[in-house]
C-alpha cells in the first residue's frame, strides 16, 4: 500500500502537470510544465514543520502555502493571465496533496 501511495502522490506532482501542460498549453507545453514542476517550491514550507517530513501528516491545512488562505490565493491568481500557469501548477499541487490525505485513515 505504501508503493501505491507513494506512486500515486509523486507521479501526481509531475505527471499530472505535465498532461495539463499538454492539454491547455500545447505550442508551448514544455515550458508550461516546467513552471508547473517550479511550483514544487511551495512544500519549502513543509521546513517550518517539527518534524520536517512526517508521512502521516496532512499538509493541508497544516502547512502555510497549503492553508485555505494560500488556496484561496491560488484561486485569485488564475484571473491574472501571466500568472495562470503557475496558479494552476500551484492547484494541483495541493489537489494532488489533498488526495493523499484520504490515505491518513487507512
Amino acid at each position: 500500500m505504501e508503493l501505491l501511495r507513494f506512486t500515486l502522490h509523486y507521479g501526481g506532482h509531475l505527471v499530472v502537470p505535465g498532461l495539463v501542460a499538454y492539454a491547455l498549453h500545447r505550442p508551448r507545453w514544455k515550458r508550461a510544465w516546467a513552471v508547473m514542476l517550479a511550483t514544487w517550491l511551495i512544500d519549502l514550507d513543509h521546513l517550518l514543520a517539527e518534524p520536517v517530513f512526517d508521512p502521516n501528516r496532512c499538509s493541508v491545512g497544516f502547512h502555510p502555502l497549503h492553508s485555505a488562505w494560500a488556496i484561496a490565493g491560488y484561486l485569485g491568481l488564475l484571473l491574472l493571465p501571466r500568472a495562470r500557469v503557475a496558479a494552476t501548477g500551484l492547484l494541483l499541487h495541493v489537489v494532488v496533496d489533498a488526495q493523499d490525505c484520504l490515505w491518513m485513515g487507512s
